[in-house]
């Protein structure tokens, strides 16, 4: 047979114990992404030239370069220059600062569609500049990039299986492992292909339920 389905459900404990790295590259970088994203999206919509262009060129780069090379560069290539990170670091620094760069541009989109109004009511309250992004404007953009947001984690999870080649032991290290001591990596891949499809089918569900749950506000 192509598929081993006797060799597929010994291999799951085994594959799943590679489910925190894989879960905790995704969420710990989307999470810090975010915080670097929003600090990028307001620099990219500054005026003042010092703070724009920066912003535009680190954007341009990271979503320009492959994850993979971002990845081969931080645990290969630091190397050459005195510099050895773990490969679990390598990773969460790879991801942070890729989906940073994607996110700020989502943030960038959300905000600037939030109504001029919005800011010129708060301005003419008297509230300052600080409160008005804190209170009004992020508020209501968030609502805005929820469905982009859940678009981006869904692709981190996926995209995690790449720090495998880096010698993470997520599920994916662990599949490979497995298919090639059993000589069957065809059934690990469908093994792995599976259990990629319910977390992102998971982060799906979730995205919907937070999307009905911000509309009602």
């Amino acid at each position: 047979m192509i598929i081993d389905f006797s060799l597929i459900l010994k291999s799951i404990p085994y594959v799943l114990s590679g489910l925190p790295y894989t879960l905790g590259i995704s969420l710990l970088s989307f999470m810090v992404g975010n915080v670097f994203a929003i600090i990028l999206a307001f620099m990219r919509m500054s005026q003042k030239p010092w703070l724009k262009y920066p912003a535009r060129v680190y954007i341009s780069i990271m979503r320009g370069v492959p994850m993979l090379v971002v990845l081969f560069i931080l645990y290969f290539g630091l190397p050459y220059i005195g510099v050895q990170l773990p490969a679990l670091l390598c990773a969460f620094i790879g991801f942070s600062c890729v989906s940073a760069a994607y996110m700020a541009e989502i943030f960038r989109s959300s905000i600037a569609a939030v109504d001029k109004g919005q800011w010129e009511a708060a301005r003419s309250l008297g509230l300052p500049q600080k409160s008005i992004i804190r209170r009004i404007i992020l508020p209501q953009a968030m609502r805005i990039a929820v469905a982009p947001l859940g678009n981006v984690i869904i692709d981190m999870v996926k995209s995690s299986s790449l720090a495998a080649m880096i010698t993470v032991p997520d599920i994916f290290q662990n599949a490979k492992i497995i298919g090639g001591r059993e000589y069957d990596y065809m059934s690990m891949y469908i093994l792995i292909a599976l259990i990629y499809w319910t977390l992102s089918f998971t982060l799906e569900l979730l995205e919907g339920y937070l999307e009905k749950r911000l509309a009602t506000y």
